[in-house]
């Protein structure tokens, strides 16, 4: 199992509109193809404006696979173009769990 650890940076006073187009538009079709969201965050205390989500996987190449499918669905192709200029900064980590971890999926 992996994780997918992804933080998006959003200019002060775009967040709620971002999570309202998520929520509608994009997060439909990640769970179409994804399926296993772990959680998806809001910055509260320390850097702002963030949105925090992680994604379970079996591995990498089922994440390259679901990824593609994803990248491959007009939905998605669509959600993208409404979030041209919507970030600030971009970082995607991939986790495995300590042999100790608690595995949630």
């Amino acid at each position: 199992m992996i994780y997918e650890h992804r933080t998006y940076t959003l200019p002060h006073g775009q967040m709620q509109s971002y999570l309202a187009r998520y929520e509608k538009h994009g997060l439909p079709v990640q769970l179409k193809h994804l399926e296993r969201l772990l959680g998806f965050f809001v910055t509260e205390i320390g850097p702002l404006n963030q949105v925090v989500h992680i994604w379970a996987y079996d591995s990498l190449a089922d994440r390259e696979t679901r990824r593609v499918a994803l990248d491959a669905d007009p939905d998605w192709t669509a959600f993208k173009q409404t979030n041209v200029g919507s970030f600030v900064q971009q970082d995607v980590k991939i986790l495995r769990p300590a042999p100790f971890s608690p595995h949630f999926f």
